[in-house]
């Protein structure tokens, strides 16, 4: 899932449940509009060299905490733009507040990324019109 600063969905990718994070690094930065992300949030399934040297590449800062793993681990992380990840979080669980996204109950690919784009149509909607 690609969200704005604020939480709102962008464009999402459907993988398999077996599936790694980090080879969907690159469909992901590149969806969406036009205007280049200025930094990436993402959480420690996307840490490696290649995803933040294509984001540096793309002009955005990589905000991608190291596995404890990594031979080598830099001292300084900026945690307090790591922060925000908590609204793609937050934006993940309004996507599972609809019952068929939360239960897959779509079978097939096209029908789920259906649904899928449904439900994110709906809570950005339900955002511009709100009392």
């Amino acid at each position: 899932m690609k969200t704005d600063h604020d939480g709102f969905p962008i464009a999402f990718e459907l993988t398999g449940g077996e599936a790694a994070d980090s080879p969907m690094f690159e469909a992901l930065i590149d969806a969406g509009p036009d205007d280049p992300p200025r930094a990436v949030v993402c959480d420690k399934g996307y840490d490696s060299d290649a995803n933040r040297a294509m984001a540096r590449d793309r002009g955005a800062v990589p905000i991608i905490p190291y596995r404890s793993n990594r031979k080598t681990i830099p001292v300084r992380f900026a945690a307090a733009l790591y922060r925000g990840r908590a609204r793609i979080e937050q934006m993940m669980g309004k996507l599972k507040r609809f019952k068929r996204v939360a239960l897959h109950c779509e079978k097939t690919a096209r029908n789920f990324r259906s649904i899928g784009a449904l439900a994110a149509a709906f809570i950005l909607i339900k955002s511009v019109h709100t009392a």
